[in-house]
């Protein structure tokens, strides 16, 4: 090489670093990209994407490629270096070679496109992908040579190549994901995303309308009585039964009753046509499940029935979707019919309460894998019906027995101003 003038020899040593520097930067970006904005660019045909996801499709066959070209770079810019040292400082300069080489690749071919590409993989990756694939093409002989002696050098260590897992989120990891998307959803999205993982943690039992507090029309009253019911009814459809719910005959959509008791020949006869046969859901169904339930049969309303086939309660779409996007009102205490404000502050509580609501609007954290009401819960810890001005801590809270009645809580008392003690204590500290 001593013919060759120094200019060259500058020349290619700075063409070698930045392959160098190409090369460690395309391994961090390509490696840093994130795999679903990937598909999504995919998706759109952007070139650049297609081809980075060819070449992560095999990735062995990548790093083997890249680790190739960045080690003969490497290595070819410091036998050059070492020739400019010895040429410019004789014996001494390749010291000064080996220092000055290790510094400038540290600085151009390693820390500075590496970190490059970690902050931006897309503007390195993408680009880089053009250049990358017909390189692989050109020294696949070479990488396949490669690959097959890592290969066995895995298998003596006892490391299986295809137990390497692919890349899927968890519902818990997609949990993260959306808490952490920032200004790129909306927190109102961000909150109805997350509701829709939770819908499978509930089942109808938790939203459901208790048995006791379903409205329905007995197809045995008189019939005027039913018409009035009808005409003064706040539901869009109600169950229809023979003398109670268990006798469930069908639901009626308000609608074709209106219509119908719009004829002047309208009778039990007639609205007896108009009733729709009733629609059960079992107890246990996840809230996901009796939502798709509700799609797949073009329903709105169901009566939930337990192993025996009793009806323990009804459920509608409407309740699933407020479990997805919130209350339909600004204030969801005021959307409850269950929990009465006092004038001091303080809150009436019907005992009928589903728990999942109770915590809701009290923001409590009461449990709610046992009793779905606050009376079942009430009666589970205490073994017994209390009599009213009966004090107690439930699962910390404070609560006071108001009323009872039919071996029930009717009414409880909360103040919302007396702290559970582990609240309190976090308060004086």
């Amino acid at each position: 090489m001593d013919e060759i003038p120094l200019w060259v020899l500058f020349t290619a040593l700075s063409f070698l670093i930045i392959a160098s520097g190409f090369f460690s930067g395309s391994e961090t970006g390509l490696m840093s990209l994130n795999r679903y904005r990937l598909q999504h660019l995919v998706d759109q045909n952007n070139r650049g994407a297609i081809r980075a996801q060819r070449l992560l499709s095999r990735p062995e066959r990548l790093i083997g490629l890249i680790l190739l070209g960045n080690n003969f770079v490497n290595i070819l810019a410091s036998a050059i270096a070492t020739v400019i040292g010895l040429r410019m400082f004789g014996q001494a300069g390749i010291a000064i070679a080996t220092g000055a080489l290790t510094i400038v690749v540290l600085v151009f071919a390693e820390v500075t496109p590496k970190t490059t590409a970690a902050l931006h993989p897309e503007k390195f990756a993408l680009p880089s992908s053009f250049v990358l694939e017909p390189l692989l093409k050109l020294l696949s002989p070479v990488v396949w040579g490669i690959n097959q002696i890592t290969e066995g050098i895995l298998k003596l260590l006892g490391i299986k190549l295809d137990e390497t897992s692919h890349m899927r989120l968890t519902q818990e990891e997609l949990r993260v994901v959306v808490n952490e998307a920032g200004s790129m959803i909306p927190h109102r999205h961000q909150q109805m995303l997350l509701s829709i993982l939770d819908l499978e943690k509930a089942t109808v039992e938790d939203i459901m309308i208790q048995r006791n507090e379903i409205v329905g029309i007995n197809i045995n009253d008189d019939w005027d009585d039913i018409v009035k019911q009808i005409s003064d009814s706040q539901h869009t459809r109600l169950p229809v039964f023979e003398d109670d719910i268990d006798h469930v005959i069908g639901l009626l959509h308000l609608r074709r009753a209106i219509r119908l008791l719009q004829q002047n020949n309208a009778d039990k006869a007639a609205f007896r046509d108009i009733i729709r046969e009733a629609y059960f859901v079992p107890e246990g169904v996840p809230l996901n499940t009796q939502l798709i339930n509700f799609q797949k049969e073009r329903r709105r309303i169901g009566l939930v029935v337990n192993e025996y086939g009793d009806i323990e309660g009804l459920i509608t779409l409407e309740d699933i979707l407020e479990e997805i996007v919130g209350e339909f009102t600004t204030d969801p205490m005021t959307n409850s019919k269950d929990i009465h404000q006092q004038e001091d502050g303080t809150y009436l509580v019907d005992g009928g309460i589903s728990v999942r609501e109770l915590n809701k609007v009290l923001d409590w954290e009461l449990p709610i894998d046992g009793p779905k009401t606050l009376n079942g819960l009430i009666v589970e810890y205490l073994e017994q019906i209390p009599d009213p001005g009966t004090s107690m801590l439930l699962e910390n809270y404070p609560i006071e027995i108001v009323q009872t009645g039919n071996n029930t809580v009717k009414t409880v008392h909360i103040d919302p101003r007396i702290l559970p003690p582990q609240q309190k204590q976090d308060a004086e500290d």
